[in-house]
């Protein structure tokens, strides 16, 4: 038995050691189980707090999704109303957060708006690297954040805290900085993928958000690999139910069409004010009162603040996805969805815009789907025989607002379906995405996002390689008859010879035809006038190994073997007989084809 185990124990080594993919995807699904471990605990550690200080300190009744009721509903519990309690948790909380960030974290305020774009930072700028300490206070302080009332989500934290992992974990193997941000990468899509119960929406959304038009495919395997792992750790001790419990929605007629062109538009100009609103306030406000009385108290203050806010406001509590599943099922009025949206706006800026921990994604999605549901109630009541379920309105709201703040069309789009658990709404999901990021596009929610991968310092090697490896040699080397210098010519012809032509590299040919050397004339230059040495040296004493190349190499191979001899110019050799010499290939004709194609690449994009 154990002689049949170990043919396959050895070629399964065999494939982890040389073969990359197979490699990131063990240690994608190994990453799954720390980050579902992880979001386990952060999960526990938010609905715990939420229902202590929230419920049975506060005395609050706040309504929770069905699929998130972990310790009972709030009308259920035995409540003193003691609204204090908010504000004094938040501003402890704020203090607390401020000591830590000015005393480890000094440089995570200013560039970054929350745990996800301190991912995209490290993914681009930092190697893939995230120091250790960092994903563990923000978690811990998002927890508090989170369950003592503040406007902030715990995706971000939890993506953070997953690419924290994800860096650790290739930096213990000893991993390149390549291996160490795909890694990074499925953590983060890990603990997206389980505390938002959707595996592939999960993965989808941590390779996209690095980008406005583009996403990391090689981060795709080992992203759904520790997603689905995460996911299933996770609904094991959680169980599969979703996070709202609502009836399934469809797209029925083609005539709501124009209502969910109207929800884009809607979307995008509630978009552009949630990004704005919390510009102003954390870099025109909080950062300007940050540079007069330091970290600490600034966030304070923005605790104070929310907690005063919070209680004249219940509703933009913590993530408010209860309200969420409210607004889907019909049990809100319009007129209350607009004031919710309007104070979750101003709510989250000032929690996460005073330096707070926390994620701006369940925030943007509590805009986004109340945006939705205006507009689908609002519809309703104009054209009721159209629009039958507006409450898909609100679902479709979430994911077209975020796709367009954040300039990702797929992830949150499958998110919703897989919420939803169908295809229902698929149509619509994708024209009001789709119209969303194209109105949207000067509006980024992440500020260490970048247009592309060619405008990523994570790929600038690669653009480089795959653009040089695109071109031939025989584009660009110079066909013509060179001079081929025998080994056993002597100093003074050989001094004839070079004197004669405009060549500064010879290929040197053996006493059986064969070519078997190279003579460079900065090789030559120090005895090229030793008359004593002229009838003594030969062409073969001084010639270096053969380097040449043939019409088919690639122009990357052509620029290691530039950067390989030092030369300025290199044979090019017939393929079909390596004797023949069809020409000679400058390194300036090189670096010319590459600024050339690079120019036209520019040009097209």
């Amino acid at each position: 038995m154990l002689r049949m185990l170990k043919k396959p124990v050895h070629e399964f080594l065999r494939l982890y050691r040389t073969v990359a993919y197979v490699r990131l995807g063990v240690l994608g699904m190994g990453l799954g189980l720390l980050s579902g471990c992880a979001a386990i605990l952060f999960f526990l550690g938010i609905e715990a707090g939420k229902h202590y200080i929230q419920v049975v300190w506060a005395g609050l009744s706040l309504p929770a999704p069905a699929g998130e009721t972990l310790f009972g509903h709030a009308e259920s519990a035995a409540r003193i109303y003691r609204p204090w309690v908010i504000v004094a948790a938040l501003g402890i909380t704020g203090l607390v957060t401020g000591w830590l960030v000015q005393r480890f974290l000094p440089n995570s305020l200013d560039g970054m708006t929350d745990g996800t774009d301190a991912m995209i930072r490290a993914f681009h700028a930092e190697k893939g690297v995230i120091r250790r300490r960092a994903p563990l206070l923000k978690g811990l302080t998002s927890i508090c954040t989170i369950a003592a009332g503040g406007s902030a989500g715990r995706e971000g934290p939890v993506s953070q805290i997953g690419a924290g992992i994800g860096s650790w974990l290739s930096m213990r193997l000893g991993l390149s900085p390549r291996e160490r941000r795909i890694l990074m990468l499925a953590g983060a899509a890990g603990g997206l993928g389980a505390v938002f119960r959707a595996p592939l929406g999960g993965a989808l959304t941590a390779i996209e958000v690095l980008y406005r038009e583009d996403f990391e495919s090689e981060a795709l395997l080992p992203a759904v690999l520790s997603s689905v792992v995460s996911y299933s750790l996770f609904t094991f001790v959680f169980g599969t139910a979703p996070i709202f419990g609502i009836p399934r929605f469809s797209f029925t007629s083609v005539l709501e069409l124009p209502w969910y062109l109207l929800l884009s538009l809607a979307c995008t100009a509630t978009g552009w004010a949630y990004v704005r609103t919390f510009r102003v306030l954390k870099y025109s406000v909080f950062g300007k009162l940050r540079a007069r009385v330091g970290i600490m108290w600034t966030t304070a203050l923005g605790g104070v603040l929310m907690g005063l806010f919070g209680i004249l406001y219940p509703p933009v509590l913590s993530d408010g996805y209860g309200w969420i599943e409210q607004a889907i099922l019909g049990q809100l009025p319009v007129v209350t969805m607009v004031t919710i949206l309007l104070g979750k706006t101003l709510a989250t800026a000032v929690t996460l815009g005073s330096g707070m921990s926390g994620g701006m994604f369940a925030p943007a999605l509590f805009v986004g789907g109340m945006t939705g549901g205006v507009v689908g109630f609002a519809a309703q009541e104009i054209q009721p025989n159209v629009v039958t379920q507006p409450g898909g309105y609100v679902l479709v709201g979430m994911a077209a607002f975020f796709a367009g703040i954040a300039h990702a069309p797929i992830g949150p789009l499958v998110m919703v379906c897989e919420l939803t658990q169908g295809y229902g709404l698929l149509a619509p999901l994708m024209l009001s995405s789709a119209v969303c990021i194209l109105l949207g596009r000067r509006t980024a929610l992440y500020e260490n996002q970048v247009e592309n991968k060619f405008e990523s310092p994570a790929h600038l090697q690669d653009a480089t390689v795959n653009l040089l490896a695109t071109m031939r040699v025989r584009d660009c080397y110079t066909r013509g008859r060179v001079a081929v210098v025998e080994e056993n010519v002597t100093l003074k012809a050989l001094t004839d010879i070079i004197a004669g032509t405009q060549a500064f590299t010879f290929p040197v040919r053996g006493m059986h035809g064969r070519l078997n050397g190279l003579l460079a004339v900065q090789d030559v230059r120090g005895i090229l006038y030793e008359a004593d040495l002229f009838d003594l040296v030969l062409a073969g004493d001084l010639a270096r190994p053969l380097t040449a190349l043939t019409e088919d190499d690639d122009l990357y191979t052509a620029l290691l073997a530039f950067v390989e001899t030092d030369l300025s110019q290199l044979p090019v050799v017939s393929k079909d007989n390596e004797e023949q010499v069809l020409g000679l290939l400058e390194r300036s004709d090189l670096f010319r084809a590459y600024s050339e194609s690079l120019k036209a690449l520019r040009e097209d994009q």
